[in-house]
């Protein structure tokens, strides 16, 4: 039977990655939806521009890895057809093996074709409530307006969460002193600019390190507590856990001799390119709570970044999120206000490519319910399965998380292997079969086995 969609209405709040997918899916499947986004009349403590999916932490989509967790969700979004995804590969710039973005063209590029949709009509304006009658999508991400958390707290009846999350700085290209650095992709015999490594002795890291940790940052609220993100770690706070901490971590040399000795560095500051003309590269993993005075001080330390020229400064805002176990239905509708669903990282997923793919599932689930079918949820074997899985088991604490394989439901086979370059291939193959049936039964329950996602 026939069913015309472009009679029902959809409200998507928020322009984010989530709210983008989900109104680019909707959109394109005839369904009519109104995109509120409250900037630029109301921006945020870490937004820079009016666009719709702003990058605002890294500008990368992590690992192309096939047996990469992140790489097989990848993989499973594009046998959705998402959007986001699609795009992120049409602006990608060099980045090693990860899927890396011009974030100012991705993000204008979505912002046209979204505002440019015959289907999709943009409201400029802050919600601060959510009285909806119709089906609506709250995915206003981890910087929800005070407003509308706090009327999410008083509906939900609990309070919600959060932990602060910081960015690092992005450096112009010509401030970089190449005397004291080099290309290079760790582990790669092959020419690139993907990255440029700044180069440490033992001497200039120890005195980075005291420095660091003697830096003054920007101070929390009065009534918050410091709560971060593993993921997302602040420098100064990495440091303060033992003077090795970032030689092992986003310091570590290993994979990048020096050209020009052929041997490794006593530690690297790696850069990452930010943009596809080469000008502006972030500083990886260097996310930090400084304040601007001393976010000059301290990286200028770096003997290639001596003269440093900073177009972004890092900087430090609070994330929030739901206890989506406790607030949400199966389908991931609030249980006070079954119309209104939560989508994107607003519902503890944390990352890019988590938040995209949550925000695709919402998208398919309103779709499935306009046509009158049920839909049944990806299996929690596949990345996207795992992700949803994830938003539905109730624990003790609940944390946001990236996919990661701890999440994937393992099969009794997998379960016994402790090899663990095996263990990855047997849970992609896992994935893989999983995800395909699945995709063979959403055609079957749609009634059209040329189903486009």
């Amino acid at each position: 039977m026939f069913i015309n969609l472009s009679m029902y209405l959809i409200n998507v709040v928020g322009a984010g990655l989530a709210g983008s997918e989900i109104a680019y899916y909707l959109a394109t499947h005839g369904v009519k939806v109104s995109l509120y986004e409250m900037r630029p009349k109301l921006s945020t403590a870490a937004h820079k521009t009016e666009y719709f999916a702003e990058l605002v932490c890294s500008n990368s989509f992590r690992s192309l890895d096939s047996f990469h967790p992140a790489g097989i969700l990848k993989n499973e979004l594009e046998k959705l057809n998402s959007f986001l995804i699609k795009k992120a590969k049409e602006f990608s710039i060099p980045g090693g093996n990860a899927l890396t973005i011009d974030r100012e063209k991705f993000a204008e590029s979505i912002t046209h074709t979204l505002t440019s949709h015959p289907n999709i009509k943009i409201i400029n304006r802050e919600i601060t409530d959510f009285n909806f009658k119709e089906l609506s999508v709250l995915a206003t991400g981890p910087l929800t307006s005070e407003n509308l958390a706090n009327r999410l707290k008083n509906i939900t009846g609990t309070e919600h969460f959060y932990f602060y999350d910081a960015i690092a700085p992005i450096i112009d290209a010509d401030s970089i002193d190449m005397n004291f650095a080099f290309f290079g992709n760790r582990y790669s015999n092959e020419d690139s600019t993907d990255y440029i490594n700044c180069i440490l002795n033992e001497n200039e890291y120890y005195n980075f390190i005291e420095e660091l940790i003697k830096a003054k940052i920007f101070p929390y609220r009065d009534f918050e507590k410091g709560i971060h993100f593993e993921g997302c770690m602040p420098i100064e706070e990495m440091a303060k856990r033992g003077k090795m901490t970032l030689a092992f971590g986003p310091m570590k040399p290993v994979g990048l001799p020096v050209p020009e000795t052929g041997k490794q560095a006593f530690a690297i500051v790696q850069l990452r390119r930010e943009n596809s003309e080469g000008t502006a590269y972030n500083i990886v993993g260097f996310q930090t709570k400084m304040t601007i005075p001393e976010q000059q001080r301290v990286f200028r330390l770096i003997p290639a970044l001596r003269n440093a020229k900073f177009l972004r400064y890092g900087s430090l805002h609070r994330n929030i999120y739901l206890n989506a176990p406790e607030v949400l239905n199966n389908d991931l509708s609030l249980i006070k206000l079954p119309n209104i669903y939560i989508a994107g990282q607003l519902s503890g997923v944390e990352g890019y490519i988590e938040s995209i793919a949550q925000g695709l599932i919402v998208a398919m689930i309103l779709h499935f319910k306009l046509m009158g079918k049920i839909f049944i949820p990806p299996p929690p074997e596949t990345a996207i399965g795992a992700l949803y899985d994830f938003l539905r088991q109730k624990r003790k604490k609940f944390i946001p998380s990236n996919i990661n394989f701890s999440l994937f439901k393992y099969g009794e086979k997998i379960k016994k292997i402790r090899n663990k370059k095996l263990r990855k291939k047997l849970l992609k193959e896992q994935a893989e079969e999983y995800f395909n049936q699945w995709l063979k039964d959403i055609q079957k329950i749609s009634g059209n086995d040329k189903y486009k996602f």
